[in-house]
């Protein structure tokens, strides 16, 4: 199976939207790096590389197996001769049940002289100025498995700006990559997020705003007429409560009943001053538009009970919240 540009895409490419100039950005820009480490023998994906590519999940409470540790990566020593590529990674599909699970894969290709042709170049210095944008580039888990059985984790040359060779990320592209093992690794959103249209895990903004000091207090009235709402309620585990950035699993929630939106609206226009208050709420509301214009809204349903209501243009403003707005925002 040839693996298209957009099949290697959440394998490689994590945009960031910025951007600045004048200096090198990532590791090997101006150090050449050693020979990679070669290890004995390959037996699979799983072994090697158990986490590669992983992403967000539900909670596991199983104890998780610890990785070997990973060999160095090099250059490719002149005595070490390849004879396939391997790619391990992880891809989201839909659940057998519902929902969305990831899946860990294993990919092999056979003929690749145009990648080691591509990994054997040297990295690029920078000439004069050199202007650098912030779009990150994450490349692959990468093995190169010789006759022998033996293996290495590559070193992929790069740009002056840091980023792998445009060489190296079309090598990649065009090899005939076929999936040679799947394992079923564990869902990402359940079958009730999916169904009330909500995320799995979201983060506590409340929390995050209010441990920033960013936000103004208190907001202004926001006006009842407002489009249909969707709510999204999290718990957060307590091992997450307090911390940076607390993120809370889904318990409930679907499209907001008008009349009770309205009723929520109106407590979110309150003018109450905000508690002086530092209890990390264990569950939080995420209200949404469903047509995606608005503003987003934050609600504490216990500890402090503050809300945060953010604009689209920005400026995020803090309000008090009460057990009436809470109970507002209970299960639907």
């Amino acid at each position: 199976m040839r693996a298209g540009r957009s099949a290697l895409a959440a394998a490689l490419l994590g945009v960031v939207l910025s951007g600045c100039g004048g200096t090198n950005i990532g590791p090997g820009v101006e150090n050449e790096p050693g020979p990679a480490q070669i290890v004995e023998t390959w037996t699979s994906c799983a072994k090697a590389a158990p986490h590669a590519g992983g992403v967000l999940s539900l909670p596991n409470t199983q104890t998780p197996t610890p990785a070997e540790p990973e060999p160095r990566i090099g250059r490719i020593d002149p005595a070490f001769s390849p004879v396939a590529a391997v790619i391990c990674g992880r891809q989201i599909r839909p659940g057998p049940n519902g929902g969305q699970e990831q899946v860990a894969t294993e990919r092999r290709a056979e003929e690749i002289a145009a990648l080691l042709a591509a990994l054997r170049l040297p990295n690029q210095r920078a000439r004069g100025e050199n202007i650098c944008t912030l779009d990150m580039v994450v490349p692959p888990w990468l093995a190169l498995v010789d006759d022998r059985g033996r293996w290495l984790r590559p070193y992929l040359p790069t740009t002056s700006c840091g980023r792998p060779r445009p060489e190296v990320l079309a090598a990649l592209d065009g090899s005939q990559w076929t999936t040679v093992d799947t394992r079923t690794v564990g869902p990402v959103g359940s079958p009730a997020a999916e169904a009330a249209g909500c995320a799995q895990r979201w983060a506590d903004m409340v929390w995050v705003e209010t441990t920033n000091g960013r936000p103004a207090t208190p907001g202004p009235a926001i006006p009842p007429a407002a489009g249909p709402m969707r709510l999204c309620v999290y718990q957060v585990p307590a091992s997450q409560q307090g911390g940076g950035k607390p993120a809370g699993d889904f318990v409930y929630g679907g499209p907001l009943p008008a009349e009770r939106q309205a009723g929520v609206l109106r407590a979110l226009a309150n003018r109450r001053a905000v508690v002086d208050c530092a209890t990390p709420a264990s569950r939080f509301a995420v209200l949404r538009p469903l047509d995606g214009a608005g503003p987003e809204r934050y609600v504490e349903l216990d500890g402090c009970r503050r809300f945060l209501i953010v604009p689209t243009t920005g400026g995020a403003q803090l309000g008090q919240g009460d057990d009436i707005l809470a109970t507002l925002l209970g299960p639907i």
